[in-house]
């Protein structure tokens, strides 16, 4: 198995953002790069293992190479020691925040006198193990950039679990290896060979390196490519849980879990599927593509889910953190918020941590006197020529081939330069058994003998390719002495071989020409010449910008570049993100203080067969409705989705619960009459359509409970403005009731449809309703109007009502259960009941559903109605203290009841026991309790119908008995 691979990438980091590496945007997601100074990023390119979390420097630790192979009698560098050789480690470079001390983030959080746990976990550990007999094996650490970032942070005891690199099969092989590792702080996960072809060189390097790079998924036979995911997924699957069930092992409450790079992207899932109260954070070292490619993944959906499982995902750059949430928005259907990904009311907090390097590992080699040795070597060897530099893995998205071309095209245009300048390229070879890279070898060697050929004199060539790495100490030489350095990738998550340069320039100040699509061009770009590597003559012109760039520009762009590289240590990314992550949790944590406790069935139960009155209410969309599997497609399956069907499995226990003649069941839905008709025609409960407005007894006709002067002129306005955002925006839909409008963009594009819909809100603000009492309710991915005091808790004072003058009530309610995934502004229905509410407050507004307000700027705000004045403005506030009555016929000449609509709430007994108000889904609820989903509520009514069925056959076999007894 190859040791270099596509997750050899050099390390990637990153800066902050905005497309294209400009200032950074005011749009509010650019507060995922830290604004409240947390993320101020500092080092370590990753793991010192051969993978993706490697700095492109690793890549140059194998051979040790000297200046000679430039031409330059080498005084004989020794090879470099563990401080010396390997990759770079890497550094951010936000602003420390306003904390006392260096660390105090930690000390915040409690960790004074006491170093937190922190289990890095990695594909591969940063050691190299040979087996030296049966139970022997000797280790050689490697020097990377998160191996030194970790080292350097004192209040964290971190260890490392990750794959040794080689099989070991044998039991006694495996104890020994573990025990030496022990001595190193690390700990192996074994994972046998066919695993490792299946997950390593399968599924992380054949298909997800790849498509992260925006090479695409591997084109086979159809057949043996739906084979090879599935087969090669389920590996990766599998690796994983064995990741997994290693840190289960070590973990102890408290600790701190870093999960690293796209190998582990299904183990925050696994972990938390362990233990919910683990901390765990997952970090990805390479670029994240946009939606548009990560959606050809046939395995988006769950991988997707398994990361968010995470409490904080981090990033390189925002513009990797952008497309992560953009893919959770518009595959999951999630909503992205400022903070990161938000999925029923439980936030993953999504943020960009830029990386750099150990700045001061390379400014102090420069002063060894064997560097200084090389360096004067490399400047007699290259006299009265410019030196380029090119420092890359052997790769197809290093951009090696248009680089060589663009300097050709540069020989071409400007033929007094050839004996001027020469381009030095070191281009490592990775993975030199499969046939792509074995192509590109040949493509460059070809290019750079053709050049050669062309341009060349018997005494000089302007290109001199080394395919083997250099050692430390001979690599700063060769960027000391470098005039301009070209770094022409054309995607990377971050290359820091850009980073290393700089630092090395503190004297000759040369200029850096670096590729837009490089995740370092968001924190080098305004100092550095960027460019597009595919545009070859762009690129030539920039090397010949370079070249005779005038000595104050120089200066200038080399300042910028040098004090942001030099002014962050190595410690700072893995103590920001470590520190962050805890804050992260620290605040989930408050926030799951304000989330419903989960509906206690048995409790609830309980109560409820114990009662003498019971009044079962009931939401019907994502409550009672049959889920519908979209199997991540965009938007779901809209026909599917739009036809509300009952769950199959609750028309059982809906009929059981219906038949018992001391409980009412009422439907309470936003839906259509038509709807509820058709899903419910068959038991023997009320129907309240369109948020209450409208009633009947499934064995009745409907009537209406509109308050009476109920104001209905802006109807007619309001649906020309739908009728005009549905025909603008694709797989939208909006549906016209009686009391209200319903524009729909679920099924629209994520980002498209929330633009209409801001559209659409300006248009009607500052039109159709104006000066009309009505209210804007905006849902996640909808916008609807009605008329004021249109709500379910409104409503529902005069639902009771008339159900207790129908059915001659007389015994008191006594019991309250309220069920339902209702909008915010819905949610008053909960408090009307509550005993514990105090009657003048009953209805409370929500602040997480928006009911919008014309202001006089004529932008909307949220929280308020609009009406004409403060009266009507808190009608629907104060429908459970007022308990009106009023009503009024419909335009249909739906029929009305003229009893007193008082009688609904005079005949309510009910104790705080006794309440049970739960929302289906939404974490942020005014209800008591929560269930998760529709699922849960069918298991629920399940259990309260069985009981149902057992206690009422119980009361009759005693009734019978006593009877017996009498006679």
């Amino acid at each position: 198995m190859p040791t270099s691979s596509p997750s050899n990438s050099p390390a990637s980091s990153s800066s902050y953002p905005c497309d294209g590496g400009g200032a950074a945007s005011p749009n509010p997601i650019n507060r995922m790069i830290p604004e409240r100074g947390r993320h101020y990023p500092f080092s370590a390119a990753a793991a010192a293992s051969p993978d993706a979390m490697d700095t492109d420097a690793a890549e140059r630790a194998p051979a040790v190479t000297s200046v000679a192979d430039f031409g330059v009698q080498s005084p004989g560098a020794a090879p470099a020691n563990m401080d010396d050789a390997g990759g770079a480690s890497a550094a951010g470079h936000a602003p420390r925040p306003p904390l006392a001390g260096p660390r105090s983030g930690f000390r915040r959080l409690g960790l004074r006198g006491m170093k937190q746990r922190l289990l890095v976990v990695a594909n591969r550990l940063p050691v190299s193990a040979n087996r030296r007999g049966e139970d022997h094996w000797s280790l050689e650490i490697s020097a990377g950039g998160l191996v030194s970032a970790l080292l350097g942070v004192k209040d964290v005891d971190a260890k490392w679990i990750g794959w040794a690199g080689v099989n070991v099969p044998d039991e006694i092989g495996q104890r020994a290896l573990t025990r030496a590792l022990a001595e190193k702080r690390c700990i192996p996960v074994f994972l046998d060979e066919e695993i490792v072809h299946q997950y390593y060189n399968g599924y992380c390097n054949n298909i997800l390196w790849p498509l992260f790079h925006y090479l695409g998924l591997p084109q086979e036979d159809r057949l043996a490519t739906t084979r090879n995911f599935e087969s090669q997924f389920n590996a990766y699957k599998r690796a994983n849980q064995m990741f997994a069930d290693v840190v289960y092992q070590h973990y102890q409450e408290g600790d701190v879990i870093w999960c690293h790079d796209y190998h582990l992207m299904f183990l925050p899932k696994c972990l938390k599927d362990h233990n919910i109260n683990m901390k765990v954070g997952w970090f990805l070292h390479t670029p994240f593509p946009s939606s548009e490619i990560y959606r050809t993944l046939p395995s988006r959906s769950e991988l997707l889910r398994s990361v968010l499982c995470a409490d904080l995902v981090g990033f390189h750059t925002y513009d990797y953190a952008r497309h992560f949430v953009s893919a959770c928005t518009r595959i999951l259907g999630l909503e992205g918020t400022p903070e990161g990904v938000e999925d029923q009311g439980r936030l993953t907090r999504v943020a960009a941590f830029p990386i750099g390097i150990d700045s001061e590992r390379f400014k102090r080699a420069l002063e060894i006197t064997a560097v200084k040795r090389h360096i004067n070597e490399l400047t007699h060897r290259f006299a009265g020529r410019k030196v380029m530099l090119g420092v890359d893995r052997l790769d197809m998205i290093k951009g090696i081939p248009q680089k060589i071309l663009a300097f050709e095209k540069f020989l071409e245009e400007n033929p007094d330069w050839n004996d001027k300048v020469v381009l030095l390229q070191i281009a490592v070879p990775t993975r030199t058994d499969v046939p792509e890279y074995q192509k590109l070898t040949s493509q460059v060697h070809e290019i750079v003998g053709r050049i050669n050929g062309r341009f060349g004199t018997l005494t000089a060539v302007p290109i001199h390719h080394l395919d083997r790495s250099l050692d430390f100490h001979a690599l700063c030489a060769l960027y000391a002495v470098t005039d301009v350095a070209l770094v022409t990738s054309l995607r990377d998550g971050m290359n820091l071989v850009s980073y290393e340069y700089v630092a090395c320039q503190g004297s000759k100040k040369g200029v850096l020409i670096l590729s837009e699509f490089a995740g370092a061009a968001q924190s080098l770009g305004a100092g550095a010449i960027l460019v597009n590597p595919w545009n070859i003559t762009e690129v030539a012109d920039s090397i010949r910008h370079a070249l005779t760039m005038l000595p104050d520009e120089r200066e200038k762009r080399h300042r910028h570049n040098y004090a942001h590289v030099t002014t962050h240590t190595a410690q700072d990314w893995a103590e920001t993100f470590v520190c962050e992550l805890n804050e992260t949790v620290a605040e989930a944590q408050l926030r799951t203080r304000q989330v419903p406790p989960d509906l206690p069935n048995r409790a609830t139960i309980h109560q409820y067969l114990h009662s003498k009155n019971r009044l079962l209410i009931l939401g019907f969309n994502s409550t009672l409705t049959e889920p519908v599997e979209s199997s991540g497609r965009r938007g779901g399956d809209q026909i599917k989705e739009m036809e509300l069907k009952l769950h199959p499995d609750l028309k059982g226990p809906l009929r059981t619960l219906c038949e018992d003649e001391r409980t009412t069941v009422i439907v309470l839905s936003g839906s259509d009459r038509s709807v509820l008709d058709e899903n419910f025609g068959e038991f023997n409960m009320w129907l309240a359509a369109e948020h209450g407005m409208f009633l009947r007894p499934t064995n009745g006709e409907w009537m209406t409970t509109m308050p009476e002067h109920l104001n209905m002129d802006w109807v007619d306005s309001v649906k020309h403005v739908f009728e005009y955002f549905t025909e603008r925006t694709p797989r939208s839909h909006f549906e016209h009731r009686e009391t209200s409008f319903v524009w729909n963009y679920k099924y629209a594009d994520v980002e498209f449809g929330r633009l209409q819909a801001r559209d659409m809100l300006q248009h009607l603000w500052t039109g159709p309703i104006s000066n009309a009492a009505v209210d804007v309710v905006q849902g996640s991915r909808s916008v609807e109007v009605r008329s004021v005091g249109v709500t379910k808790g409104a409503a529902i004072d005069r639902i009771l009502g008339e159900i207790v003058h129908s059915k001659s009530m007389h015994t008191p309610i006594d019991y309250v259960l309220c069920i339902g995934h209702f909008l915010g502004k819905d949610e008053d229905i909960y408090v009307f009941f509550d005993p514990e509410y105090p009657s003048e407050s009953k209805v409370k507004q929500d602040s997480a559903s928006v009911s919008l307000d014309r202001r006089p700027n004529g932008r909307p705000s949220n929280g308020r109605s609009n009406s004409k004045n403060s009266q009507s403005r808190t009608q629907k506030a104060q429908a459970a203290s007022e308990r009106s009555s009023s009503s009024s016929s419909s335009s249909q000449g739906t029929p009305t009841s003229h009893h007193d609509w008082r009688e609904g709430s005079s005949v309510l007994d009910l104790k705080g026991e006794n309440y049970f108000s739960c929302a289906v889904g939404r974490k942020r609820s005014n209800a008591r309790y929560l269930l998760n989903s529709s699922e849960e509520v069918v298991s629920f009514l399940k259990d309260m119908a069985n009981a149902t069925t057992a206690h009422n056959g119980f009361q009759s076999t005693t009734a019978d008995y006593m009877f017996l007894d009498r006679q």
